[in-house]
């Protein structure tokens, strides 16, 4: 295993410094991504365009952060993290002003394009910055604080923006978001040195990882468990995908669940995730456990959806399990990173974690097509089985990084 040089000793303030200032930039970028959604109802009506129009806005957003996520870790490798951090919140910043004064949908298409090159810079400059900064044994905490942040990001858009849309207008609440953006650019201005980067040291040369230090900017493409470690966020993707648009009616439809349940099922689901993420980081304080964490984790999200897609019962069940595949999914968070960092070779964490995490973005794009189709006739038991299965594969996944991984190394190179 070759990875990036981890700090021993490091004081836990100077820890937590690095961690929070990560945590609330992560926050934003997934809070962008709903800065549109949750006013599609103003949208709708303000532009005279349909549900279809407003989500290829969406389609849009994903598509762009997906091709720059690939290629901003190329930039982050080269000139460093702290810059394209600023860059890309100060994006998000632009791209919510622009929404907000947005006159026709070309603009608002147009700003997508925006809010999509700002969006995509957040993994592979938060993971460089985490590996590089965070001490090893509070590495399993800061990628748990990491995916709760990210959680609250998610949760907090909806809660912001529709009631200001509500009391005052959908501009309004469009610049709330743009302030808030700004508000934590700054924050990060007058921090920065704690984001400052230290040189990276190299390794002993030999095997894959050693191509991508020492070879051309793409070597890094030839190690085997980079791209099954994209293999396995294209998965995960799936699973959230689903959990997200079609799950909480899927099971709506099959229990009988009252209509206020339902609205309620993803938002028990994000939060039972981020508690999850809590005991998921104790786990991950040692690695070379992450993929048993990965796979207990999702095999009881896995036995929650066959329930919820095979079983009887009550609506007022549903939310707990729910609640329950929620814990088990966020437990296997910080593990789920892990397998990243322990598959990235020294000096190339942000072309690794780009190109892996851009699997993400194209696990959004495509999953709908299938279970939508699956939606519209009708066929909700197998949302549930098709869900329970990518969980399955996301196990099977898992232990196929550790198994590639260990016949990559080079002779003499650390067990993984």
């Amino acid at each position: 295993m070759s990875s990036t040089t981890i700090t021993t000793g490091t004081p836990l303030r100077q820890d937590a410094g690095v961690i929070g200032l990560v945590g609330i930039a992560h926050l934003i970028s997934h809070y962008s991504q709903l800065l549109l959604a949750p006013l599609f109802p103003f949208l709708k009506t303000e532009f005279n365009v349909g549900y279809a129009e407003l989500g290829f806005l969406m389609t849009i957003f994903f598509v762009v952060s997906c091709a720059v996520q690939a290629g901003s870790g190329f930039v982050v490798d080269r000139f460093g993290a702290r810059p394209i951090l600023f860059g890309g919140l100060a994006l998000l910043g632009v791209a919510a002003l622009g929404f907000a004064a947005s006159t026709s949908y070309a603009m608002l298409a147009l700003f997508s394009v925006v809010a999509g090159v700002g969006n995509g810079v957040f993994h592979p400059v938060d993971y460089t910055l985490l590996n590089r900064k965070v001490s090893g044994a509070r590495l399993g905490h800061a990628y748990s604080v990491h995916g709760i942040t990210g959680s609250l990001g998610w949760a907090l858009a909806p809660a912001m923006l529709v009631p200001l849309a509500i009391a005052f207008s959908w501009r309004v609440a469009l610049v709330a978001a743009a302030v808030l953006a700004f508000a934590v650019l700054a924050v990060l201005l007058v921090f920065r040195e704690r984001l400052a980067l230290p040189p990276a040291h190299r390794a002993a040369p030999g095997g894959a990882a050693a191509a991508a230090q020492q070879g051309s900017a793409f070597g890094f493409l030839a190690i085997p468990s980079v791209w099954m470690c994209f293999a396995f966020f294209f998965v995960y993707a799936a699973v959230l995908s689903v959990v997200q648009t079609f799950a909480p009616s899927a099971a709506g439809y099959l229990h009988d669940v009252p209509t206020s349940l339902v609205a309620m099922c993803l938002t028990i689901f994000m939060v039972a995730s981020a508690c999850g993420m809590v005991l998921g980081g104790f786990l991950a304080a040692d690695p070379s456990r992450c993929e048993r964490v990965v796979a207990v984790g999702f095999a009881i999200a896995a036995v929650m959806a066959l329930a919820l897609g095979f079983m009887q019962m009550p609506g007022t069940l549903v939310p707990v399990l729910f609640a329950v595949m929620g814990f088990g999914s966020g437990i296997a968070g910080p593990s789920r990173d892990l397998l990243v960092k322990r598959s990235t070779p020294e000096n190339a964490t942000g072309r690794v974690y780009g190109v892996v995490y851009s699997g993400l973005d194209i696990g959004q794009a495509v999953t709908p097509l299938l279970f939508g189709w699956m939606m519209d006739h009708g066929q909700f038991r197998s949302v549930w089985l098709g869900l329970a299965l990518l969980q399955g594969l996301l196990i099977a996944s898992a232990f196929n990084v550790r198994r590639v991984r260990r016949t990559a190394l080079p002779v003499g190179g650390a067990p993984a």
